[in-house]
């Protein structure tokens, strides 16, 4: 602060303008780390979409293992019947 008259409307404009010009440069500060959250954040979406469209194709793609015991299951049951049958 500057050592004038506290009254004198110059000095006040003078002190104002420099608070001004203080609190444009702690907006911009602010405004540019919330830009590199939004930008952060974005990144993180971006890989989540990438990681559910992977497991979701492996998920497809994965072998039915309980499909394949139950037919296997049912072929043994088969060979055993016709072993059974042709003695």
């Amino acid at each position: 602060m500057i050592d004038a008259d506290p009254n004198d409307p110059l000095a006040v404009a003078l002190e104002l303008e420099r608070l001004r010009g203080t609190l444009e440069a702690g907006f911009a500060r602010v405004d540019g780390s919330l830009a590199l959250l939004v930008q952060r954040s974005d990144q993180t979406d971006k890989q989540l979409a990438d990681h559910e469209h992977r497991l979701d194709a492996l998920e497809r793609t994965r072998w039915p293992l309980a499909s394949i015991g139950a037919l296997a299951a049912v072929a043994a049951a088969v060979v055993t019947a016709l072993e059974l049958t042709a003695r």
